[in-house]
């Protein structure tokens, strides 16, 4: 007798680590369980991908919801919902919050605030403050904690571990994967007065200088060097960092965006102004290339939104006390597509920096590929339409994004978590169902 699957994805063209092929694929209870010829597997839902391309589902390891939000400003619902709607199906969000994450009692409330409302599986970091360096071993191994966030650097929010004493201490007190903003506070507050007198977000990246960010990088790697442990470089921004990160990659795994990889100075700040804003900064096209030849040798591991709303009204101030941010989990797959499609990098490498490169360096579990027992986790997307992504598409609360008039040639059709269609052809579908994400390094403690 055949087997009947709960759902059944069928004909499209899969992309696995065997390579991509032409496949049904079968789920049941919310996993992978079989794999059949096209037109093969029978389903009592069935999914029909033909002219498809069928990815796992993509992860975004760097956004910002904001929560608890308010009437215009982004939440976890609506970051999520986001996030759906751009065919993610799970983030880490980070703790800059108001209030910060920095205790077991903010991240055990933003799990409950996450419940019943967000529509993507989640996990929290938990931020580092010269507060909590003594409790860091313990957060860290929380449910729904996806390790701890240290920010070098001062961005939006109060968190900050600026000297070297304090930074040895983080590192010294835990033992799974830290991710940190590098750029140096020092310097930030020495170099300030050039974007007030300048008055203008053309300044931003000269303010926020390549030595900034390199002295900063520097500074954590000899940090983790002494301490043994393993860090995450997010959103690295110049040549001299992804040159000076290639001979450490025994030690630190680095992040970059899709803005730093599409956006570039002077232009984006002469057309867009603040809403280019964002820390560290979009620079120089050679910085561009640079981080371009870094993905493509290898260099960089995971591609994060940096989600970081914020209104349109925010944005309008006056610069440098404008802040700093932009929309990012919705237009992340569309416009990395669009970049495979024009050549620029392989469909399995774009795969393994949204997928495959989140589970290696935080120890998913059940994520990041499409294999027998994984979570039937997937991002479908038509990688042949043509469409413009503009304002109106974006579910964020700020409603806009830096990628409105952009032409697109990839569009996400389907978000599937966990054998659930969550959304199908630009609508969400059903109500928010998403989990904590769990990680190997927690999985015993938290479910043996």
């Amino acid at each position: 007798m055949t087997e009947t699957y709960e759902l059944v994805v069928r004909g499209g063209t899969i992309v696995t680590p065997g390579g991509i092929s032409v496949a049904d694929i079968g789920v049941n209870s919310g996993r992978i369980v079989c794999f059949g010829a096209e037109g093969s597997l029978n389903g009592i839902d069935v999914f029909e991908a033909h002219g498809l391309h069928v990815l796992p589902g993509v992860i975004d390891t760097q956004v910002h919801f904001r929560e608890p939000g308010g009437e215009h400003k982004e939440d976890l619902a609506s970051g999520a919902a986001a996030a759906a709607m751009g065919g993610v199906v799970g983030v880490f969000e980070m703790p800059n919050t108001n209030p910060s994450t920095d205790n077991a009692a903010a991240l055990q409330d933003k799990l409950t605030r996450a419940s019943g409302r967000m529509w993507v599986d989640h996990a929290f970091y938990v931020g580092a403050t010269d507060r909590n360096l003594d409790d860091l071993h313990i957060l860290e191994n929380e449910k729904g904690c996806s390790g701890v966030k240290i920010f070098m650097g001062s961005s939006t929010g109060g968190l900050l571990l600026e000297d070297d004493d304090n930074l040895i201490k983080a590192l010294n007190n835990g033992r799974r994967r830290v991710a940190v903003h590098a750029e140096d506070e020092p310097r930030l507050r020495e170099r300030k007065k050039i974007a007030e007198k300048e008055g203008h977000p053309r300044a931003h990246p000269e303010w926020r200088d390549v030595d900034t960010a390199l002295t900063a990088t520097r500074r954590l790697i000899s940090a983790a060097r002494k301490t043994g442990r393993k860090v995450h470089v997010l959103h690295v921004t110049t040549a001299e960092e992804m040159a000076y990160l290639a001979s450490h990659k025994d030690i630190a795994t680095v992040e970059t965006t899709p803005n730093h990889l599409t956006l570039s100075a002077p232009d984006c700040y002469e057309r867009l102004g603040t809403r280019a804003q964002m820390n560290p900064p979009v620079r120089e096209a050679r910085h561009q290339a640079a981080i371009w030849q870094a993905i493509n040798d290898g260099v960089v591991d995971i591609l994060g939104s940096d989600h970081a709303p914020h209104t349109l009204q925010e944005k309008a101030g006056d610069y440098p006390a404008t802040p700093s941010g932009m929309p990012g989990v919705q237009t992340l797959v569309p416009v990395m597509l669009t970049h495979v499609n024009a050549g620029k990098l392989s469909l399995g490498r774009f795969v393994d920096l949204v997928c495959s490169g989140p589970q290696r360096a935080f120890g998913l579990v059940g994520k990041g590929r499409i294999a027998l027992g994984y979570d039937a986790d997937f991002t479908i997307v038509d990688m042949q339409a043509d469409w413009e992504i503009s304002d109106d598409w974006i579910m964020s609360k700020c409603s806009w994004t830096p990628y409105h008039g952009f032409k697109a040639t990839a569009r996400p059709i389907a978000t599937i978590i966990r054998g659930q269609q969550v959304m199908r052809d630009n609508q969400l579908l059903g109500q928010p169902k998403g989990e904590p994400i769990r990680f190997q390094d927690t999985l015993g403690r938290l479910e043996g």
